[in-house]
């Protein structure tokens, strides 16, 4: 067994194509998720929202984990994400790329002062690595009788 962190969550529907996300802390406010127009309501982010959200979050946090350990003052630092939504060969939709743009505003330091946490960040981003190499990703359907 390993002692590494795990995580849990789960997604119950709430209509049509609305879900709401409850995390595995109970002090979280769900998330409510759901597809654009036309085929959802939009209430709000669908799943490649998230996607993005979470590997622009993990790269945020890591570059100012790093700039802190360096004792580098980070006074604001902001995040920019783009989605590509592209077709595969089978004409299904996938995310084709993911492209993030982080903001750094440093207090007082020069901006090639953060050039040796320019090297190291990315490879300590937990999702924007699992991503880039692929997630193995486990699928069961055990459908109940309503």
């Amino acid at each position: 067994m390993s002692d590494l962190p795990t995580f849990s969550l789960s997604i119950s529907q709430v209509e049509r194509f609305a879900f709401d996300v409850t995390f595995d802390n109970e002090a979280w406010p769900p998330v409510r998720v759901d597809e654009p127009a036309p085929l959802g309501g939009a209430c709000g982010p669908n799943a490649a929202r998230l996607l993005g959200a979470a590997v622009g979050n993990c790269l945020a946090a890591s570059l100012f984990f790093c700039l802190e350990k360096s004792r580098i003052p980070v006074k604001d630092l902001r995040a920019e994400v783009a989605g590509e939504i592209v077709r595969n060969d089978k004409g299904r939709m996938r995310i084709g790329s993911v492209n993030v743009t982080l903001h750094p505003t440093l207090e007082g330091v020069a901006p090639e002062s953060i050039a040796r946490c320019l090297e190291l960040f990315e490879d300590f981003c937990l999702v924007t690595q699992s991503v880039r190499e692929g997630i193995d990703v486990q699928v069961s359907v055990r459908a109940h009788a309503g």
